[in-house]
């Protein structure tokens, strides 16, 4: 990593959603330079997993609003960052409204996140980051914890303090954070062969991803991962470190 992002107000963020629409939760963790910690959290009763996605960046921004000093903003929504750095020129330009004349979906928390980052500018830039999710990321897995539990109505409690009391390795950030190529919209999807999870030693097979993502959702360190063949099973669990013979059988 070039920059170093002990200089950066950090800002991790994460949305959850139960049904989506259904009740949601979003979760922050910003981290700033002279060693603060605050974590955010809130929820709503009716919302998707993108507006909670959405809505964990402009809070936390809303947050830091008088504070000097370049942010990074760590996420692992595609949709956030794709949305806010490059769909939405078009969006304005057309008023609002998609290639295709159809009205963007979640104008408003759109509009609030533009509001949050422009009143930036007189104090540090905005760079945006993408960490992808469980992937035992601790910031990230944090964020997600808080936003799960907001979803479910349950008590979190939110940290405000320093670095010295935080128990969460939150430096520990990953090498490559680069956006992922968008895929062409002409490729054909691989049809999934299973869904593998993997949640506090236990290497599960599952026949759909819904099955799957009710395993790992909210699990800090799970990690879960689409096969398109049996050999592709093989391969995954070896990228986990894993033996194949973990695997139950069919």
């Amino acid at each position: 990593m070039s920059e170093n992002f002990l200089e950066k107000i950090l800002i991790f963020t994460d949305g959850a959603c139960s049904g989506n629409p259904g009740p949601g939760g979003y979760g922050s963790v910003i981290v700033f330079p002279d060693g603060r910690v605050s974590e955010l959290g809130g929820g709503m009763s009716s919302t998707t997993n993108n507006q909670m996605e959405i809505l964990a960046v402009s809070k936390a921004l809303k947050f830091i609003e008088g504070e000097k000093g370049d942010v990074w903003v760590l996420t692992d929504s595609t949709y956030v960052i794709r949305g806010i750095t490059q769909w939405i020129w078009g969006w304005k330009k057309r008023g609002w409204t998609t290639a295709e004349g159809n009205p963007v979906n979640n104008i408003d928390f759109w509009k609030e996140l533009e509001r949050n980052v422009l009143n930036r500018k007189s104090t540090g830039k905005v760079e945006w980051k993408y960490v992808r999710g469980h992937t035992n990321v601790p910031g990230n897995e944090r964020c997600d914890e808080i936003a799960v539990s907001y979803s479910k109505k349950k008590f979190v409690p939110l940290f405000s303090g320093t670095l010295l009391d935080y128990s969460i390795p939150i430096h520990d950030i990953p090498e490559d954070l680069s956006l992922p190529p968008m895929k062409s919209s002409n490729e054909p999807k691989k049809k999934a062969h299973s869904y593998l999870s993997y949640v506090n030693g236990e290497l599960k097979r599952h026949k759909t991803w819904p099955e799957c993502e009710a395993v790992v959702k909210g699990r800090r360190g799970a990690k879960f991962k689409k096969s398109t063949s049996p050999e592709n099973e093989v391969e995954i669990i070896k990228e986990w470190g894993l033996s194949p013979g973990k695997l139950p059988r069919s």
